[in-house]
């Protein structure tokens, strides 16, 4: 079904069955498949391929030479038909591949809202991105992560399968992210080492200096005392009950079960 208003350029093609929705522009050289959805507003502006199961919503963007709901790059996929869904008014820059998920995975891909990709950015089968996320040129993020809301990843950066990386983290460019990233921390390197808090992050959304301060004076408590991470975090808690930033830090941790978290001293036990 295509919408009266959509514009598609004739050098583009649509598959039979794809639902396109109003205001939608397709340039030239577009390939959009017969199970695909794009809402309201999408712009794909040439050479984009949108394949698979996948939705886009309303008002994205995307750039030439990306790949969108490609079919998951895992040796387990048993060639089901899994999806890809991604949110309204995201910006998907040159190049930018995004995965469909896997069976065994939940069979689902999923990026929120208003995100921006750059160049070259790469979201792997089953991976869940959260809203207002940054992905700079060419971060590659492994099947299966989480990307929470507003995390900013550096150029260049790469993540390994299965990990967190918590709101408003920042990780900086061409790092090597083994182990989860709590909220609001800031790792750099390769292996990443936690090196502290995204202040200037935590500032510019609004978190009030008395409450950064009590953040920090958490992280310290978590990570410098003796001890391990998660009896550290779940002894302070008590202490930070009407602080939702450390809150949002100690229920990361506790959420993570067993799983390594990323810290100052990188060989320190969870």
């Amino acid at each position: 079904m295509i919408a009266s208003s959509a514009k598609i350029h004739p050098l583009s093609v649509v598959d039979e069955g794809a639902v396109i929705g109003e205001n939608v522009v397709v340039g030239p050289f577009c390939h959009v498949g017969a199970k695909t959805v794009l809402g309201d507003g999408v712009e794909l502006l040439s050479h984009v391929v949108v394949t698979g199961r996948t939705v886009i919503g309303r008002g994205t963007r995307i750039f030439p030479s990306a790949v969108i709901g490609g079919e998951p790059q895992s040796v387990h996929h048993d060639g089901a038909e899994t999806t890809l869904t991604v949110g309204d008014n995201c910006t998907i820059r040159e190049g930018v591949t995004m995965n469909a998920g896997t069976t065994e995975g939940g069979g689902k891909t999923v990026v929120g809202d208003n995100n921006l990709f750059l160049a070259y950015s790469h979201v792997a089968h089953d991976c869940q991105v959260g809203n207002n996320v940054i992905l700079s040129n060419n971060v590659m993020l492994a099947g299966h992560v989480t990307v929470e809301d507003r995390a900013i990843l550096g150029g260049g950066s790469a993540v390994h399968q299965f990990t967190r990386i918590g709101r408003q983290a920042f990780v900086g460019g061409l790092s090597a992210v083994s182990y989860d990233v709590i909220p609001y921390g800031m790792l750099n390197g390769n292996p990443g080492i936690l090196g502290g808090l995204n202040v200037v992050g935590m500032t510019r959304s609004g978190i009030e200096r008395s409450e950064i301060h009590r953040v920090r004076r958490a992280f310290k408590q978590i990570f410098e005392e003796t001890g391990s991470i998660r009896n550290n975090a779940a002894a302070i808690r008590e202490d930070y009950l009407d602080c939702a930033p450390v809150l949002h830090i100690l229920d990361f941790i506790a959420a993570g079960g067993e799983r390594a978290i990323s810290s100052p001293n990188r060989g320190k036990k969870g």
